[in-house]
């Protein structure tokens, strides 16, 4: 059963009125959180794992639960709320293709279900983290929020019929609806993950190399927490309705960012090229200036700049468990 580790002070005194964010344990939950705390805005978390310390106080409150239980759900998304930001979500695509339905289950029942109680309690608003991974592949082409929905996992497609959800209850019910498509989110609190940036940090740490599929001429989008999070503001106070990408603008190869981390780092980080994965896609290119015209967004944080945050907090981490 869901439990309260907190008691907020009550909502109509606060600004902005209470924002649900499930994941909000997770990394960029925290960074989500911590931002509508520092703006005196109230907010539930919904997450099965744990509050972080720096994230407890009155304006916070924790139910503890699976967004697939209904009475998690429903304790968490309370009449008089302002709206829902879901980031929570199985969003990793090679476990979407072993477990397709557990996939859609998470993604997809659960984003209605949420819509539905955002809709019968009379919430204005629902922001979904979705990703470009809605429109395939589509070579060393630029991906804008113009291109058709053909996505080529169950990942892509599970995040395609949530945002035409999105899109089905803005019609139907008026309730502002915002499908943010996020690139490769990097920044401080990633250390549990198993991505690239992540992986590239613990070599240096280790004095080790890396593994290079191919000639490391593919291309990626890196989006520092940061600038996420300014997009999630920028659509929340606009109540916007649509779709947007939060993304760097700038697309940059796994060779230029392994010279990224080395700068940031100081570490050498030698590389090791092996052969190329099928079906690698091999560049991520994204458009933002949408996001630019219609929220505000304008992306601020250099990569070189942003990893260094990224090493700082591993170094931090490693020197608090003595393997510094």
């Amino acid at each position: 059963m869901p439990s309260s580790v907190s008691s907020p002070e009550a909502d109509a005194a606060q600004p902005g009125g209470r924002v649900v964010v499930t994941g909000g344990s997770g990394f960029v939950g925290r960074a989500v959180v911590r931002a509508f705390v520092e703006r005196g805005t109230p907010v539930t978390v919904i997450d099965q794992q744990p509050l972080p310390e720096d994230l407890r106080g009155d304006l916070v409150t924790h139910v503890a639960g699976d967004l697939g239980d209904p009475a998690a759900r429903e304790a968490a998304v309370t009449e008089g709320a302002a709206g829902i930001v879901h980031l929570a979500a199985i969003t990793s695509v090679l476990r979407s293709v072993d477990r397709p339905a557990e996939t859609y289950a998470a993604n997809v029942a659960v984003t209605q279900e949420l819509l539905e109680l955002a809709r019968l309690r009379g919430l204005g608003q629902f922001v979904l983290a979705s990703t470009n991974a809605v429109v395939g592949d589509i070579g060393r082409g630029t991906i804008s929020e113009s291109l058709p929905l053909r996505p080529l996992t169950p990942y892509g497609a599970t995040k395609a019929a949530c945002e035409m959800l999105l899109s089905g209850y803005a019609g139907a019910y008026g309730l502002a609806t915002c499908a943010l498509r996020f690139t490769n989110i990097y920044g401080p609190g990633m250390g549990h993950k198993d991505s690239f940036i992540p992986r590239l940090m613990r070599a240096a740490l280790a004095g080790a190399g890396v593994e290079v599929y191919g000639d490391g001429s593919q291309s990626r989008d890196f989006v520092h927490v940061d600038d996420v999070v300014r997009g999630v503001l920028a659509a929340w106070d606009k109540q916007y309705s649509g779709t947007a990408i939060i993304g760097a603008g700038r697309s940059i190869s796994v060779t230029e960012l392994i010279e990224a981390v080395r700068t940031a780092t100081g570490r050498p980080l030698p590389v090791t090229h092996v052969p190329a994965k099928n079906g690698e896609m091999p560049a991520v290119i994204v458009d933002v200036a949408k996001a630019g015209r219609e929220l505000g967004y304008t992306p601020s944080v250099e990569l070189t700049d942003g990893l260094r945050t990224v090493w700082e907090d591993f170094q931090a981490a490693a020197g608090a468990s003595g393997t510094a």
